[in-house]
């Protein structure tokens, strides 16, 4: 069955989790245990409504504050589909939730208050969207019922939206816009009659409809080597397979494929998927591989078709959302994570801090700070084989760790 990836964002109040709770609600996707859990604490609560919102936020913080604070991954699945939807805080102290949330995210959902409309944090929202190349962008007016499910209103906001919309860097985004009430049920698996004057689909409806396609978009071929598969058994005594995931395109028996960092060349024997064989591969898929050269590969290394070269270099630019509460300057030493391969690098400068409103670029005092994006040039102790994040998603992030405390400091996305 397909996997469609979904992240939310929204400001407080904006129904996030209630608009999740929702969707598990209304697609029987609720244990017996956990609806009657959700009646028994909106009872104790006084309301006189079920807080579908209860079904998500799992800290205790969450629940008493009524936000979101980490990402809860919720799973839920129709005939046709299954989803894994990525409840993220859309408060500006937690973007670096944001982030993580979104990064391998097919589909977003920005919600916005029908009586507040397009305010700064939805620029935020949709910003870190276009700055993952997030491909298809769901609107979701929600609270419609707040304002008499005015056709207007929603055209108000469709319009502002827009506008934003317009400041974006990713052509091929597609933005769809959905007015809802998540507390009510208006057209979030089922259509309503309160809202006549639109034709359109409900947030299932559209989700049904999208391609679950790989995160990752159609580019050049790279294969990270994970590890090397040596048996050492009598049957497969001299076998040396090399497992990783494909991402790109697809390998295929047969293909010259180049070898890095060594640029040594070979060509693709057999591919392995636990005990079958295929004579193809396409790009998600997580394989086996034999070459027909006995050559020295390790974790870390990568394949690439050779007519496919990704650049070699061992100075990066890219935008990195920091995450650690330390502040990111220049000087500081981090290990730079790119796939399976971990390189020693050295921060060069701090170019910018990134407006995460579309107003442009900071002054940014040589620093990045907890939660700000900014442009990071690093240098490498040795070259790393890269594509642009345009390009190739996988191919073109990497984390920064801290090598004290091996902690994720940073994410990047390289330019």
């Amino acid at each position: 069955m397909n996997v469609l990836k979904i992240a939310t964002a929204g400001s407080v109040d904006d129904g996030k989790s209630t608009l999740i709770g929702r969707l598990l609600y209304d697609t029987k996707s609720l244990t017996e245990d956990k609806l009657e859990a959700i009646k028994k604490s909106s009872e104790q609560r006084g309301y006189d409504y079920l807080d579908f919102s209860l079904a998500t936020d799992g800290l205790v913080a969450e629940r008493e504050q009524g936000i979101t604070i980490d990402v809860a991954h919720i799973y839920f699945s129709t005939p046709t589909k299954s989803y894994i939807i990525a409840d993220t805080p859309g408060h500006v102290e937690y973007t670096r939730n944001m982030v993580t949330g979104a990064s391998t995210s097919q589909v977003a959902i920005i919600l916005i208050d029908a009586r507040k409309g397009v305010i700064e944090q939805t620029y935020r929202h949709f910003f870190i969207n276009n700055l993952l190349r997030v491909k298809n962008v769901i609107v979701a007016v929600n609270k419609m019922d707040l304002v008499d499910y005015s056709e207007e209103v929603f055209n108000n906001i469709k319009k502002d939206f827009e506008a934003l919309n317009a400041k974006s860097t990713y052509a091929e985004q597609i933005v769809s816009y959905i007015p809802v009430s998540a507390l009510k049920g208006d057209n979030i698996v089922d259509k309503t009659d309160a809202m006549s004057w639109y034709n359109g689909d409900t947030i299932l409806g559209h989700l049904e409809e999208l391609e679950a396609q790989d995160v990752y978009d159609a580019g050049k071929v790279r294969f990270p080597v994970q590890t090397v598969i040596r048996p050492k058994t009598d049957e497969f005594h001299d076998f040396r397979g090399y497992a990783g995931k494909i991402t790109g395109g697809s390998l295929k028996v047969g293909d010259a494929v180049t070898v890095l960092p060594s640029l040594t060349q070979s060509k693709i024997k057999e591919i392995f998927f636990f005990d079958k064989t295929y004579n193809e591969a396409p790009a998600g898929s997580s394989v086996n591989i034999t070459l027909e050269d006995d050559i020295n590969i390790t974790r870390g290394d990568m394949l690439v078709k050779t007519n496919e070269l990704p650049k070699i270099e061992k100075q990066v630019t890219a935008t990195v959302c920091w995450m650690d509460s330390k502040n990111l300057v220049p000087g500081t030493k981090y290990i730079v994570q790119h796939n399976t391969n971990r390189v020693l690098s050295k921060i060069d400068s701090i170019n910018s801090v990134i407006a995460t409103d579309y107003t442009g670029e900071q002054e940014n005092n040589n620093k990045l700070s907890l939660n700000e994006i900014g442009e990071v040039s690093i240098k490498l102790s040795k070259p790393i084989y890269f594509d642009s994040y345009n390009d190739n998603k996988s191919n073109g992030a990497f984390i920064l760790i801290d090598a004290q405390t091996n902690t994720t400091a940073g994410a990047g996305f390289i330019n």
